[in-house]
């Protein structure tokens, strides 16, 4: 009995771990050991599957589940019995009985679980997701407003104003003629276009095209965001018929008309165009086609000619300025300043004749007089420039006149590089005093800025200017000649 004591006493006071001193070696391996001990015993509180290769001792420090614990643990519990029954024969009730110890089959990984331990291997994972594993994290629930957004059960109204927010919604549930109206009411209130034309297409394709043009007749905000989603998106027969429910025959007319922008057969598109003169258009807009007809048919005409004096090589102007485009299918201010550039000086009775173009489409003074100077400047014809601003009188005196102001006439001069006496005739001409001596300045035309300070008399102004000039210039000699001039009355 002492040596038991005595074997207790020194299992409690004995320690496999050594206390810590200074003298120690800080050394790596020592360091990786207690490292490797603290990872193992981490892993004997988490996982429950190292429990097997833990060996488990009792108080005595022999190896629980071995033979020799088993026989004195057997000894042990019969012995306590049997002690237990003697005492309390001889003590009587006062006394308690020793009861066996019962060794626990639960391991320590398992208490902390909350379960008993499992014979077979399983992971932390497998445990955690085990179904007796209480899960004491709460539930994250979504927002409530998230759910309402996957409802289908919304009003009109509500609907409208989801998607004026730009949210998802289906409009399939909108079943009835009557939900469907009522939809289209509340995104034409809303004044929201995106919205009116989304449930515009919902109604293009769940009704009848004859109860929608019906319905929208009666809608015009609607029906204008019809109309435009169709021609936008090129849905022409759908157009169509929705003007001809609605009998405007003009609009048929011109949406007819604006097919042939789709044809590219410069034939089939005369073709086309002579087919469409006898649309129901106004008056005003038959003129519009049928110029738009023989103009196309004139560009056919001159196309193929001046291609075979190209391609022979018997013109001069096309030898000198090759063409650069084909005249076909251009506006009619460009086909003029085509004939103005190319075909000039021919004959009024010739398809490419200016005039006769003039003639024939009521082409304007302005207009024609602009694309006329433009073409000729550029080819520095100005002979051809001259000719096209002197007008004879009925006495037969010449007089130089512009529809279109020399002002502009000069600016255009200035833009093909005219030379500085061709511009000085035309600043000349300019009525106006303030703006012939700004353009005489800034076009640097001496001569004009001088006559005109001569004719206003105005000395400071002339002799400020005599400072611009180079010196010893004909245009300083001109200044001086008119400074010592005794018979102007000069007003400074």
């Amino acid at each position: 009995m002492s040596r038991a004591r005595a074997d207790e006493e020194e299992y409690w006071h004995s320690s496999k771990f050594r206390a810590f001193t200074f003298d120690d070696e800080d050394d790596e391996l020592s360091q990786l050991k207690e490292s490797k001990r603290a990872v193992n015993s981490l892993r004997d509180i988490v996982d429950d599957d190292d429990d097997d290769d833990l060996e488990r001792v009792s108080w005595s420090g022999e190896p629980v589940g071995s033979i020799s614990w088993s026989i004195k643990e057997t000894a042990s519990s019969s012995t306590s019995s049997l002690e237990g029954r003697d005492s309390s024969l001889q003590k009587g009730s006062s006394s308690y009985a020793a009861f066996p110890k019962q060794v626990s089959s639960y391991s320590l990984s398992s208490l902390f679980k909350g379960r008993n331990k499992l014979p077979s291997f399983q992971s932390l994972s497998d445990a955690l997701s085990d179904t007796g594993v209480k899960n004491y994290t709460p539930e994250l629930r979504r927002p409530k407003a998230e759910y309402k957004d996957y409802s289908s059960d919304w009003s009109p109204k509500d609907t409208v104003r989801r998607m004026q927010r730009g949210k998802v919604c289906s409009l399939e549930r909108f079943r009835s003629l009557q939900d469907k109206l009522v939809l289209l009411d509340e995104a034409v209130a809303g004044h929201d276009g995106n919205v009116i034309t989304a449930v515009l297409i919902f109604l293009k394709r769940t009704l009848r095209r004859e109860i929608l043009f019906r319905e929208l007749e009666v809608r015009q905000v609607a029906l204008c965001h019809l109309i435009h989603f169709l021609k936008e998106s090129g849905e022409q027969k759908f157009l169509l018929d929705l003007l001809r429910f609605l009998d405007r025959t003009e609009e048929v007319a011109l949406s007819q008309y604006r097919e042939h922008l789709s044809i590219q057969d410069v034939e089939k598109r005369r073709e086309f165009l002579k087919g469409c003169i006898g649309l129901p258009f106004s008056a005003e807009d038959t003129s519009h086609i049928q110029d738009h007809y023989t103009l196309l048919e004139r560009q056919i005409i001159i196309e193929a000619n001046d291609r075979h004096l190209e391609t022979a090589g018997q013109s001069e102007i096309f030898r000198k300025y090759p063409r650069k485009a084909s005249i076909l299918n251009m506006p009619l201010v460009t086909t003029l300043f085509y004939s103005c550039f190319y075909h000039y000086t021919e004959a009024e009775g010739t398809f490419s004749s200016p005039t006769n173009l003039k003639k024939t489409f009521k082409i304007p003074d302005k207009q024609y007089v602009l694309t006329a100077l433009a073409a000729r400047a550029k080819l520095r014809a100005w002979d051809d420039v001259d000719a096209l601003f002197t007008t004879k009188n009925w006495l037969g005196y010449t007089k130089k006149k512009a529809p279109i102001g020399f002002h502009r006439v000069v600016e255009i001069l200035q833009r093909n590089n005219a030379p500085v006496q061709v511009l000085q005739e035309y600043v000349r001409l300019v009525e106006d005093v303030e703006t012939r001596l700004n353009l005489a300045t800034k076009y640097k035309c001496h001569d004009v800025v001088i006559e005109t300070y001569r004719d206003l008399k105005d000395r400071i102004q002339l002799t400020a200017y005599k400072c611009k000039v180079e010196r010893g210039s004909a245009e300083e000699d001109k200044i001086n000649s008119i400074l010592n001039n005794m018979q102007i009355r000069w007003k400074n």
